[in-house]
């Protein structure tokens, strides 16, 4: 369903799994500045969304997102150096503000996925491809680089080689190639690339929230620390674990043979 309150986003709920669709189709789902607005503002209300157990991030029709809008970007340019930085902060924000959200999110990449489209997908826990999907970062050829922590995300994920290749020759690479090089999860049939993600979001629905809520933050932490911080990271997290009622919940329904009935508290 389309959200009233937006233009270029549809939002589709159900229950604890949202799914928020690009909705600007005509332009392969690329951004401009009122779609970035409405990105921003989405992506606020979804963070705070206690009732948020999984997020699903896709596109409608033929492109998840070829990021920003190429026609748009004088306004990005026309402003200097200092408002260029404030302007795509903006973009930075919300991509980080995926990453941190302590639910988690899931890219289904539904065909081109390119520049900012795939910095998105990027900032996502898990990628899901469609076999027709194709994604990769040609900022090069316009003479920029990945510049919304695509350089960055790519290469911990990849390892330096491998971001190398990508980023300098700019190459468009399909889904199957995209699963060889770890850029994503899973490839699957273009028609169960929706009712793959959302499986796999039901499965997670079913998680402890504030447990899975708690992992994320804490393997994200540790993608930049020395390994005792780490595991004092890991310490905090499950000290606080330890006292919430879904542990409780969760052992006592481990003895008693039955599913558990989390609530998030």
């Amino acid at each position: 369903m389309t959200d009233t309150r937006y233009e270029f986003l549809a939002f589709d709920r159900r229950d604890e799994i949202a799914i928020l669709r690009l909705d600007r189709p005509d332009v392969f789902n690329s951004w401009n500045a009122k779609m970035r607005e409405e990105l921003r503002d989405a992506v606020r209300g979804l963070v705070e969304d206690d009732a948020l157990r999984v997020l699903i991030v896709t596109g409608t029709g033929r492109a998840f997102s070829a990021g920003e809008d190429v026609r748009g970007m004088g306004d990005l340019s026309a402003v200097g150096p200092r408002g260029f930085r404030r302007r795509v902060r903006m973009i930075h924000n919300v991509f980080d503000d995926i990453e941190q959200m302590e639910v988690p999110v899931i890219a289904a990449i539904n065909g081109v996925a390119a520049g900012g489209g795939l910095e998105l997908a990027l900032s996502c826990d898990f990628r899901f491809a469609a076999d027709i999907a194709r994604m990769g970062l040609p900022e090069n050829n316009v003479g920029l680089i990945p510049g919304s922590g695509g350089i960055s995300r790519l290469v911990k994920l990849v390892g330096p080689a491998k971001a190398k290749r990508l980023v300098m020759t700019g190459e468009i690479v399909p889904a199957a190639k995209a699963l060889e090089l770890g850029l994503v999860d899973e490839v699957l049939p273009a028609d169960r690339l929706i009712p793959r993600a959302v499986e796999f979001a039901e499965l997670l629905a079913k998680k402890a929230p504030l447990a899975l809520g708690t992992a994320k933050l804490v393997i994200n932490q540790c993608v930049n620390v020395d390994i005792e911080t780490g595991r004092n990271f890991e310490r905090i997290g499950q000290s606080v674990l330890k006292l919430t009622e879904d542990h409780k919940e969760g052992s006592a329904a481990f003895v008693e043979k039955r599913p558990p009935r989390f609530k998030g508290r």
